[in-house]
């Protein structure tokens, strides 16, 4: 399948890009705050309009000068719109241009993509007529849009869907086979295609996340800073390994509630702990110089609730001396037993020290959480369990895998079972069909 067209969102700071995009896809994908500086990645989105899909990406405000975060977060921008097939340009009609305008625009101005103006914040007829002391910006004619209330957008995408590259012709071996079925020829069966397990890294502000995250895809996403928060929202990207596709979602620092602003930051929080529930798998960052704090403790055990596989990377390996490392070891042990079978990677982000070593962990991990057992096995096994350790009350009669992702058996028995007993049943069957830490579900029904 081909990529879908990009279209770029960018601007100075705080002149409403986010909010634009979130309209533009019809729901809240970014965090918005009145205040410049909230978005620092790159965060793209599909969308449709008039049946075109395409993809937006969001950007950071691009900004001259000013700290080194600002220039990556200004770097990540210009990424976006060099790749872009269309740029939307956006500005603020209640401020009118800025120096700042200017000179975004003349970044963008010498691209190859068209540029379109999106004058924002115009929410009545008495702001129309400010647009046009953009027509300065030597871009054409400013789009006259209020994205908080949705003035204007539908014209604007409707210009943004002309602009957009011609969608590929459909291969002529497929279209050979809609005219042999139009025919009435039998068309060939096509196999189901598998999903792409979603990995999302999660751990305490300033662990290297984000460095891990740009390690792992190959390319500078997420921006990367030694300020705790840097990252605000989940961002994602596939990725094509030797173990087979994986989707990789890095998420913002997670800080004790109580930590936490109303703002930016709880927002930040809300879509980091949505991504670790929608997750598949999840690599817990560890800050190995810090040791196993008791809010890693704490994010272990929201991951656990949430049913991920996980993979542990101790990261910042290299700075602990032979006593350091035998002490984190030993608090992982401790403060993490119950994530006693998930792998452990001792490695560095930064140098890429042993990470070559995470993708191979998560493909196992991926493969047992997709594991289907054969049912004949299945009841030999259950039923050698009960031979050994007869249940105190109760009998399972039959067993059956109902579902996978995670693993999920069915217990038929003659009367309920008690909880000690599952656990026994449950790591039975998990050390037999060596299902690691794949959480597993056992249900049991009365027969």
């Amino acid at each position: 399948m081909s990529p879908l067209p990009t279209v770029a969102v960018v601007g100075r700071p705080n002149v409403g890009k986010s909010t634009l995009l979130n309209r533009i896809v019809g729901r809240r994908e970014a965090i918005v705050e009145e205040r410049p500086g909230v978005t620092r990645d790159r965060k793209a989105v599909d969308a449709e309009w008039c049946g075109r899909p395409f993809t937006v990406v969001d950007t950071g405000g691009w900004s001259a000068g000013g700290s080194p975060l600002d220039a990556q977060v200004s770097a990540q921008a210009e990424r976006a719109w060099r790749a872009a097939d269309v740029v939307l340009l956006v500005v603020d009609v209640t401020v009118g241009p800025t120096p700042e305008d200017l000179r975004v625009a003349a970044q963008v101005r010498a691209g190859d993509a068209p540029v379109l103006v999106v004058a924002n914040k115009v929410d009545g007829e008495s702001r129309e007529a400010d647009v046009w002391e953009f027509v300065s910006l030597g871009l054409g004619d400013p789009w006259p849009v209020s994205a908080l209330h949705g003035r204007g957008s539908g014209d604007l995408l409707d210009e943004v869907v002309k602009l957009l590259p011609p969608e590929v012709a459909e291969e002529p071996g497929r279209a050979a086979e809609a005219a042999g079925a139009a025919k009435g020829a039998e068309a060939p069966q096509v196999a189901e295609v598998e999903r792409t397990p979603a990995v999302a890294i999660v751990g305490r502000p300033n662990v290297g996340k984000s460095t891990l995250f740009n390690r792992l895809i190959g390319d500078e996403r997420s921006v990367v800073h030694d300020l705790p928060g840097t990252t605000r929202d989940a961002i994602d990207t596939e990725v094509e390994t030797p173990e087979g596709r994986l989707r990789f979602v890095d998420t913002a620092g997670m800080r004790r509630r109580s930590r936490v602003d109303r703002g930016t930051e709880y927002y930040s929080l809300v879509r980091a702990l949505q991504a670790v529930d929608a997750a598949d798998l999840a690599v817990l960052v560890i800050d190995a110089a810090e040791g196993v704090t008791h809010q890693d403790q704490r994010l272990a055990e929201r991951i656990d609730a949430a049913g991920c596989p996980t993979v542990i990377l101790l990261n910042k390996w290299e700075t602990l001396d032979a006593e350091a490392r035998a002490d984190v070891v030993a608090q992982v042990a401790d403060r993490l037993h119950f994530l006693a079978s998930s792998p452990v990677i001792k490695g560095s982000a930064l140098t890429g020290r042993s990470i070559h070593k995470l993708v191979p962990a998560l493909s196992q991990a991926v493969s047992a959480y997709r594991r289907r057992v054969p049912t004949r096995e299945l009841n030999q096994v259950v039923q050698a369990a009960q031979a050994a350790h007869p249940a105190p009350a109760g009998r399972v009669l039959y067993a059956t895998q109902g579902a996978t992702e995670p693993p999920t058996f069915t217990l038929f028995a003659n009367r309920e079972l008690d909880p000690p007993y599952l656990r026994y049943l449950e790591r039975t069957i998990r050390e037999h069909f060596e299902l690691g830490n794949t959480p597993l579900k056992l249900r049991v029904r009365r027969r």
